[in-house]
């Protein structure tokens, strides 16, 4: 049908005008709200919310599943293979028992390996809606050549307290005897601090308390799914606390860490922190503030020396180059409240959390959405190729 020219002029009008809409629709898109980045889905939990992760050189994986939100009755500790979710060391480790507190695990949280890969747990002993009882919260080593608990030492007062969170641990196999163990103790309260343990002796300390580096930032504003929230202790409306993340560089001569409420990233020489005579003077002039490197709950390192935290303001995974420059290696809104992580040469692998949807940070509606996703992403980008410059 042929219009007649002021429909075809008023057609072509609406066409040009719809046409620039269109552009400047695109053109106003924030770009950094895009996806960006490989990310590979490596299992789906339902049930309860997985937290640590840590992957041995030979490739096997190791999640956390806490109790300390939710107290369930499945395995502390698995082993993710063949698809299926094995209790590890054991069934009678893994899954809850009537056996001493010390002989079980509890409620594990953070989890890594050493340099001679085997692997390591923090037991943060917490059971929801219970207080910490003696013997449940430990250190755990455990050795995957023979799946043998090689370690199990119990974290006692004054070392730890009666509102202690232990979050996450790194072990530097280069100071004492056995090893020596850094604990971030993130506190359920407001006492964070960092916590030395001797592997050897089980000689353990808190230090750091009360210093800078392991605090929450007064007034911190956070911004969750949306929402600019504030650090309330009385009362928090997502995820808060002191030290949290903490990494070990590739020698072990430094140990990274930061505040979960903070954007700073914080160092300190193994060689002091792991000293028991260091006064806590000395200590804290050793500290090294890092800079800015966005708000975090996990860190992890690679073998090249890469830091990488993930953003749960941003739903994203950084990557922090030696030169202390960041890029981003991953953004995706599946990255809720990303916890756990773990670096090896070629992979990031994060567990997904979604701990900022828990009952008790949304006038007790539970807003999680299971699946609870554990993915990888590669650390480098897949290069570019372009076969017409080939010659």
């Amino acid at each position: 049908m042929r219009l007649p020219r002021p429909l075809l002029q008023l057609s072509a009008g609406l066409g040009l005008a719809l046409s620039l809409v269109t552009a400047r629709a695109d053109d106003t898109i924030d770009q950094g709200a895009r996806p960006m980045g490989e990310l590979h889905v490596v299992a789906a939990f339902d049930g309860p919310g997985p937290s640590g992760i840590a992957v041995t050189p030979g490739g096997r994986i190791f999640v956390g599943f806490p109790r300390h939100a939710e107290n369930h009755p499945g395995p502390a500790l698995a082993e993710l293979k063949d698809g299926r979710l094995i209790p590890y060391p054991s069934r009678a480790f893994s899954l809850p028992s009537q056996v001493p507190w010390q002989d079980q695990l509890v409620s594990p949280h953070g989890m890594t390996t050493d340099s001679r890969g085997r692997l390591w747990l923090i037991d943060d002993g917490k059971i929801a809606g219970h207080p910490i009882e003696p013997g449940q919260a430990k250190v755990v080593g455990i050795d995957p050549a023979t799946n043998r608990v090689f370690a199990n030492i119990v974290i006692r007062p004054p070392a730890m307290l009666a509102d202690s969170h232990l979050n996450d641990l790194r072990v530097d196999l280069s100071h004492g005897s056995q090893g020596t163990v850094y604990i971030a103790d993130s506190s359920f309260g407001t006492s964070p601090a960092l916590i030395v343990v001797d592997v050897a002796s089980g000689r353990q300390r808190r230090v750091l308390a009360g210093d800078r580096s392991t605090s929450a930032d007064p007034g911190f504003v956070a911004m969750m799914e949306g929402r600019p929230l504030r650090y309330d202790p009385t009362h928090p409306s997502f995820p808060i606390g002191g030290v949290d993340g903490i990494t070990l560089s590739p020698d072990q001569s430094r140990l990274y860490y930061t505040p979960l409420s903070s954007r700073r990233l914080y160092s300190i020489p193994t060689a002091v922190l792991s000293d028991f005579n260091a006064s806590e003077q000395r200590l804290a002039a050793a500290v090294r503030d890092e800079g800015d490197k966005g708000a975090a709950d996990g860190l992890a390192t690679d073998p090249q020396g890469r830091i990488y935290t993930t953003d749960f303001e941003h739903d994203a995974i950084r990557q922090r180059q030696t030169d202390g420059s960041f890029r981003i290696l991953a953004r995706d809104p599946r990255i809720v409240w990303p916890d756990g992580i773990y670096a090896t040469g070629h992979q990031v692998y994060v567990v997904l959390g979604q701990w900022d949807r828990l009952p008790g940070f949304n006038h007790g509606h539970d807003l999680r959405q299971p699946p609870y996703l554990l993915v990888s992403i590669p650390t480098d980008p897949a290069p570019r190729l372009n076969a017409a410059d080939v010659r």
